[in-house]
């Protein structure tokens, strides 16, 4: 829901300071529309989100691409770059009809063919869900310009939740056809369909996007242009919304003790929106090609010894919920409230590294493992010096290492360099979009961000998992999902532990802050921002 305060606002400060150290000067239309100032950080990898599931990345990509599709705070599917849709009745083929005259950023069309190109090129070999998202596509048929055919193995009844902007990102085929697309330089200075265009990127200060002022939504968009202004650390960026140098944040930027102070301050407005679509699950998760994690019990041991409850107390200042299942609480409809995890109990842990021949040393060490949360918010690293004084109870040295992100999806997706992990990613909006990618054997492919890190390979599993990306009755669909979950909590792979909540905090300068699914990852089309 959305807060505003009836008080006096705090915020009155604008962004022109930061416009001035942007190197850009103000347009005609500034008091009218304005440019909105975002702190954020970690700074991206990249600003295309088509070949990866990096928040850093969808948060500017989604302004700079739309999708085929959009969804509603009910999560209920409405057009965007896709007029209509129809699902045939044997369920293998989903036919779009686009919207006619959309341009990309540089004046070419926006046809079909960039829409199969997009999926049979890049969705499907290089995304870390999309490869088991469009395993059942077949072929892309591109009857005309303006009509799109996915031709489909067997039925997907969840595909068309996958096909939004920040899942799904349409790039053009007149860039990227023919070449590298990893190493394309338009995924740094990306050229979309969406309501902004890329301006300028000045690494380690500022992403600047400009109005497009050919967008294909009449009146929209309100903004003359976003600059996310990349904070040096999350008390640096609380400050920045305080004293109105920002005007808006969400709590993966900002401490979460800052958010419980800024959220009482006169004038704040505060967006809490969970739902399927951002229901973000963050995990601790074993690389299980390093023989000391094989044996479950090793694992087990682990989920015995962390204190997911001082954990959502103590460091997400309970701003959350502990999850003990694969398929987070939020997503109702397929996660098994049955499955109750690994109760906090260090001498169970104990008993069980013993009975897997991990036996202390003379300094009580049973085993010593290289740690690597990701940099993508202060609760992540917090909690990761919380689960290292947790596991030395139990004999376990965790040694935390620190990298930039880049350097963090390296070291763990394509140099596999790595122990355990530590980091939050999207479970939804379907657990075949979101859940299916970290457990599916087959998505184990070395260079693909947020795939199957662990290297969990379990035949049982792949076939619950198979079977139910392809059920179209929901209550059978359920059924696997929870007889999945029950046998994934036994193996454990990967640790739930806190589902956090998304906050989002504004001046009130703002209006019009997305009631959607995607919330801050919506395209921000309609916000406006008031005068100061």
């Amino acid at each position: 829901m959305i807060h505003i305060s009836r008080r006096n606002a705090l915020l009155a400060g604008g962004a022109l300071g930061l416009l001035g150290l942007a190197g850009c000067s103000p347009s005609a239309q500034e008091g009218e529309r304005g440019t909105l100032v975002i702190g954020f950080s970690p700074e991206p990898p990249t600003l295309t989100s088509a070949a990866t599931t990096a928040g850093p990345t969808q948060s500017v990509s989604t302004k700079i691409f739309d999708g085929l599709v959009t969804f509603d705070a009910a999560g209920k599917p409405q057009p965007q770059l896709a007029l209509s849709w129809e699902t045939a009745a044997d369920g293998h083929s989903l036919t779009f009809k686009l919207r006619p005259n959309v341009k990309w950023h540089d004046g070419q069309p926006f046809t079909s063919a960039d829409v199969a190109y997009s999926l049979l090129e890049v969705w499907k070999k290089l995304h870390g869900r999309g490869r088991s998202t469009f395993a059942p596509v077949s072929a892309v048929e591109t009857p005309d310009p303006l009509t799109v055919v996915i031709r489909l193995s067997t039925p997907a009844p969840y595909l068309l939740s996958a096909l939004g902007s920040p899942e799904s990102q349409i790039v053009p085929r007149h860039i990227y056809a023919g070449k590298d697309f990893l190493s394309n330089p338009a995924n740094n200075a990306p050229i979309g369909t969406g309501p902004f265009r890329f301006a300028e990127w000045r690494r380690g200060e500022f992403i600047r996007l400009e109005r497009n002022p050919d967008y294909w939504l009449a009146g929209a968009p309100k903004l003359d242009g976003i600059i996310y202004r990349l904070a040096a650390d999350p008390a640096s960026a609380a400050a920045a919304l305080e004293t109105g140098e920002v005007h808006l944040v969400t709590n993966s930027q900002i401490a979460l003790n800052d958010v419980k102070r800024l959220k009482a301050l006169p004038g704040i407005q505060t967006l809490e929106r969970p739902s399927g679509f951002t229901a973000t699950l963050t995990v601790f998760e074993f690389n299980l090609d390093r023989p000391a994690l094989r044996d479950p019990r090793v694992r087990q041991a682990f989920a015995h010894a962390i204190d997911k409850r001082f954990l959502l107390d103590k460091v997400w200042h309970g701003f959350g919920t502990i999850e003990n299942s694969a398929i987070p609480q939020a997503m109702a409809d397929f996660t098994d409230p049955s499955v109750h995890g690994y109760a906090y109990d260090p001498a169970k842990a104990i008993a069980l590294l013993d009975a897997a021949g991990l036996k202390p040393d003379a300094q009580g060490i049973r085993l010593r493992l290289n740690h690597d949360p990701a940099p993508t918010g202060d609760m992540l690293r917090q909690s990761a010096l919380a689960i290292r004084d947790q596991l030395r109870r139990v004999g376990i040295d965790l040694q935390i290492r620190a990298s930039d992100f880049p350097g963090f999806l390296k070291r763990v997706y394509t140099d596999r360099d790595f122990d355990t992990i530590q980091y939050s990613a999207s479970s939804g909006p379907d657990p075949a979009i979101g859940t299916q990618r970290f457990y599916w054997s087959p998505n184990f492919k070395p260079g693909v961000a947020f795939s199957n890190g662990s290297h969990y390979a379990n035949r049982t599993v792949d076939r619950l998992l198979e079977q139910a990306q392809q059920e179209s009755d929901p209550q059978v669909r359920h059924t696997l999902y929870r007889t999945f979950q029950q046998q994934v909590n036994q193996d454990l792979p990967r640790i739930p532990l806190i589902s956090g909540a998304i906050v989002t905090l504004a001046s009130p300068r703002v209006r019009n802050l997305p009631d959607t699914a995607y919330a801050t990852l919506d395209n921000f089309a309609g916000v406006s921002l008031a005068p100061a």
